[in-house]
This record gives structure tokens, sequence and C-alpha cells, in this order.
């Protein structure tokens, strides 16, 4: 199964792919691309020290550009990709997003790193997490693929809390591409089924 991973920043769970596959922990993957919305995000280095082809995207240009690449891989990944995939692009291949709370909470435009963090804490919740979920034209209401969970301790502030957050998300990216890559699954409702 080839992917395409789209990236914003520091590429840390790109990194925990990168890792999975290498450990051969996922069997069968490969990364064919890195497309990040930054020239400076550091996962395009991650990307580079480890012999995966690398690009940015512009905004306005994001239909033209990232068409051919969907065409050709297997899966898309965002692993903090920050921007909306244009609805054009949706159904061309299978779109997964890591995101860091419990979905359908917490979610929605404008709505990533530590807005939503910040979001947990002011709304009381006890436990938060992260979820991966199938992208559509619902911001962050795709069907939902898995989650975990964390408490939320009482001195959590929003950066300790996404910080805490993050290898939840690097866990659960990982397990849902090798599901992805060994067994079919189907759409019941709001979730995604592993039969």
């Amino acid at each position: 199964m080839k992917l395409a991973v789209l990236v914003s920043g520091n590429g840390t769970n790109l990194q925990s792919i990168i890792d999975a596959i290498k450990e051969g922990y996922i069997s069968g993957v490969s990364i064919s691309y890195v497309v990040s919305s930054s020239p400076e995000a550091y996962a395009l280095k991650r990307a580079e020290q480890n012999g995966i082809r690398s690009m940015t995207v512009e905004k306005k240009r994001m239909v033209e550009f990232l068409s051919p690449i969907f065409e050709e891989v297997d899966l898309i990944v965002l692993a903090g990709f920050l921007w909306i995939i244009p609805e054009v692009l949706l159904g061309i291949k299978p779109i997964i997003n890591v995101h860091p709370s419990l979905l359908p909470l917490f979610g929605g435009k404008g709505m990533y790193g530590t807005k939503v963090s910040k979001a947990v804490l002011n709304s009381g919740m006890r436990i938060s997490g992260s979820t991966v979920h199938l992208v559509t034209n619902d911001i962050d209401g795709g069907p939902i693929i898995m989650q975990r969970c964390l408490e939320v301790r009482d001195d959590d502030t929003p950066e300790s809390l996404l910080d805490r957050t993050h290898p939840l998300e690097h866990q659960i990216l990982v397990e849902v591409i090798k599901q992805m890559s060994e067994k079919k699954y189907k759409i019941e409702g709001k979730r995604v089924i592993f039969p």
C-alpha cells in the first residue's frame, strides 16, 4: 500500500509512520510522497532524511497539484495538515485524519492544536484523547475509525494536554494504517468497522 502523507509542521506523526514501517510493524506499506503546506515544516526534513520524495503545495494550486498524487497512492494520511481538502479531491482515494480530541467533540473548522486542548479544558471534561477518522466534506465529522482516551489532569494547560495527546495520536494513526493495509473495512453509520 502506497501512502501520501500531508503535513504542516514538525512531523511527529509522520515520524511515527516512518518508524513503524522501518521496524516492520507495518509491512507492505511505503510512503510515496510527503506534501507540506509550509516550506519551513520540519516534516520535510524528516522526509529528506528518510529518502522520501517531498514537496510543498500552494493553497491556490491544491487541486491541480494533489490530484495526480491522490490518483497514484492507495491512502492519503493527513498528519497535522492544517488546510481543508477541497471537495473535488474527496473520493479519489480514502483520506484519514488524526485529531487531538474525542470527536465529535471539539472538532470543526479552526479547531486544531492548542485551540482544541483549550476548548477541552474550558469544557470541564475529565477525559480527552485522540481520534482517527475518514475525511468527508463534513470537517472532522467523517466516520470514526479509532479513538484512545487519556485523563485530563487538574494541572493541565492547553500545551501540556496537547503534548500528552501526541503519543496517542502516533499510536492510533499507525494502528489504523496497519489495519487498513491488512483488512477490508466497511462504513456503518458514523463508524468504520473491520469485520
